[in-house]
């Protein structure tokens, strides 16, 4: 792409600037090799920040002597074009406004090549959509500024600080009294984990939270159901909900009354934001092209829910292990809760030493299935967990917060009805 007159002058007065004062280096740090449009100011800027780096000068004479060394000064124009360059910039007092210059048409290149690119792509180059629209994506991140990263005083983020006190602190309620007393809700931003070895009511757990987020109208909330069909989790949010037997509605046996009630129970659904696909192999790059999706249409994002990590599509390059390779996901799914403003939920299994022998015990955070990225990734990990204890209504389960950022750790006990599909709060009083 031919580079224009005002482009090659704002790269000329940045290089130049930096010869009258190389402190001006300082100023201009959120600038890449990659925005110069030419192959010898990208090579100049290069040895530049290699001079600074080593802790030497950054002058005309260091800078030919490197060029010299190398035998490439005449790819560079001959040491007449670095003096040709400090004498076209009188000043350093406009540096930050022309490294801005280089920097946004840095973009607009960036950009009108992608799109080259992507027009020019062929979908059957791909074994699957998802792999077509990941080398998209990844296409797309690569146009963004590799550091824009700047550290700031005091004195010089106190309007953000106190913009901060002022604003509510940013949580959902869930519908679960003793929880939401101790925690406040879902807060955004959190990668919230959620454990348990098989049958202990995982999933029931999370589809009443799903119901209970979305009945706050705080945002959308994204389900993906890797293992069961969208309408085997309605069976159970409607059994829930009404108090009819699962096995009754799983079996479609419903009298005239109980389908009048169920009817009732799911209109109260129509109009709540929950959003549900059921495919397995679910990769997080969907995840995140799709939520991506749903906030710019709804705005908020309040709960993504994955049901459940260690089935998703998670690739592994060579030489890759398998909780490497998990370590990406659940990284990419912090950052997405963080991006998104929302609380990513993700369901997770747990070992089956966590239970071995059939002697009950609590859980830590190592019983975690490829726990070590999980457990370092996650502001919550959450564990349930039984000792077998049981009531005439159902089964006593055990809740273990044993990780909680910003909200410490603790313990609850839940009754879970199994026969309705649904958790009931065993009050703090009571449970003593």
């Amino acid at each position: 792409m031919i580079s224009t007159g005002i482009e090659l002058d704002a790269e000329k007065s940045v290089l130049g600037a930096v010869f009258l004062d190389p402190n001006v280096l300082d100023e201009i740090v959120f600038l890449e090799e990659r925005d110069f449009s030419i192959q010898r100011h990208k090579e100049l800027y290069k040895v530049m920040r290699w001079l600074e780096n080593k802790g030497r000068p950054v002058d005309i004479v260091t800078v030919t002597e490197a060029y010299v060394k190398f035998g490439r000064i005449e790819e560079l124009g001959g040491v007449g074009y670095l003096t040709d360059l400090a004498d076209s910039c009188p000043t350093t007092a406009n540096v930050d406004y022309y490294a801005r210059i280089v920097r946004s048409k840095a973009m607009e290149r960036r950009i009108k090549n992608t799109a080259n690119i992507i027009q020019g792509m062929s979908r059957d180059d791909y074994e699957t959509d998802e792999e077509f629209f990941s080398y998209v994506e990844q296409l797309v991140t690569e146009l963004r500024p590799q550091d824009n990263s700047k550290m700031l005083s005091f004195s010089e983020t106190k309007d953000e600080y106190y913009t901060h006190l002022k604003t509510p602190a940013e949580y959902i309620k869930t519908g679960f009294k003793e929880y939401d007393r101790w925690a406040q809700g879902l807060w955004r931003g959190w990668l919230f984990v959620s454990a348990g070895r098989p049958s202990v009511g995982k999933t029931a757990l999370a589809l009443q939270r799903i119901h209970g987020v979305a009945s706050q109208k705080e945002g959308v909330v994204l389900v993906w159901s890797q293992e069961m069909k969208r309408n085997s989790l309605k069976d159970r949010m409607m059994s829930s909900l009404t108090g009819i037997p699962f096995q009754k509605i799983k079996m479609k046996n419903l009298n005239e009354s109980e389908q009048s009630l169920l009817d009732r129970a799911y209109a109260s659904f129509d109009y709540l934001p929950i959003f549900m696909q059921d495919s397995s192999g679910v990769t997080i790059d969907e995840i995140k092209a799709t939520t991506k999706q749903f906030k710019k249409k709804y705005g908020k994002v309040a709960m993504i829910v994955v049901d459940y990590l260690q089935i998703m599509n998670i690739p592994q390059t060579n030489g890759d292990t398998r909780a490497l390779a998990i370590g990406r996901v659940t990284g990419q799914a912090k950052q997405i809760a963080m991006d998104m403003n929302c609380c990513f939920m993700m369901l997770s299994q747990m070992t089956r030493e966590s239970d071995k022998g059939g002697i009950p015990r609590r859980p830590v955070l190592a019983d975690l299935k490829e726990s070590s990225s999980i457990e370092q990734d996650a502001d919550v990990v959450e564990f349930l967990w039984s000792e077998g204890k049981t009531t005439s209504q159902g089964k006593i389960i055990n809740q273990t917060f044993a990780k909680g950022r910003d909200i410490g750790v603790s313990e609850f006990k839940l009754l879970f009805m199994n026969w309705k599909q649904k958790f009931t709060e065993i009050p703090s009083e009571v449970k003593q």
